[in-house]
């Protein structure tokens, strides 16, 4: 099965993205129609198999050979900072990575002076590195979810997280203090995949780049 092309997409609305978009370029999977507990799924006419697994194990599917190409935020890139060509920005499931704080901290508070402060996240190494270049002594609480809770109960008075229009924040009492970077869905390749099987993945890269340049732009 070495001329088929293996896909790695996340659970859930990105992959429903992604789906969507490869459709636009001829790439389908009838057998994901409608609802299904399996993992894997295949177009045989096509010669095309895709995965559905966690966001955060994406890059390591395709690093390691098991998928060819991926769909993955670019936060999960910089937090695993995987050997991967990436060579497109797909421009949707935007979002931002923040730092945040409680609104009765912000009031008083000024980041220019922070030296030695506590973040939960599930981003460690993202936040430690932000930090780091910042010349702030940072101790990262590694937390895998409900990361909003962190101030709520002490565990740390700020936190690094995802958010798209900060519903969230606001209804847990916190506001954005700093925004670390702007995040949105990137098409990953296997490395050794883009040698091997060059003329499929690159016409997949070329077309996937047309579909995206044509798209009408949508404000954050």
């Amino acid at each position: 099965m070495s001329d088929w092309i293996t896909f790695a997409l996340p659970k859930g609305r990105i992959m429903q993205d992604s789906m969507a978009l490869l459709g636009k370029i001829g790439i389908t999977c009838p057998e994901m129609d409608g609802e299904s507990r399996k993992l894997v799924f295949e177009n045989a006419v096509d010669r095309t198999r895709f995965m559905a697994v966690r966001a955060q194990d994406v890059p390591t599917y395709v690093e390691h050979g098991c998928a060819d190409l991926g769909v993955v935020g670019k936060d999960t890139l910089l937090e695993h900072d995987c050997d991967l060509y990436e060579p497109l920005d797909l421009r949707f499931g935007y979002c931002r990575l923040v730092v945040a704080e409680p609104k009765v901290l912000r009031d008083g508070d000024d980041p220019a002076g922070w030296s030695n402060i506590r973040v939960a996240t599930k981003y460690p190494n993202v936040t430690e590195r932000y930090f780091a270049a910042k010349g702030v002594q940072v101790e990262v609480i590694k937390l895998y979810g409900s990361i909003e809770l962190a101030p709520l109960v002490g565990l740390a008075e700020r936190i690094v997280d995802l958010v798209s229009t900060g519903g969230t924040l606001r209804e847990n009492g916190l506001v954005e203090v700093e925004t670390i970077c702007e995040v949105t869905s990137r098409l990953i390749v296997n490395r050794a995949s883009l040698k091997t099987k060059h003329r499929r993945i690159a016409a997949i890269i070329a077309g996937l780049e047309q579909v995206v340049e044509d798209a009408p732009r949508i404000s954050a």
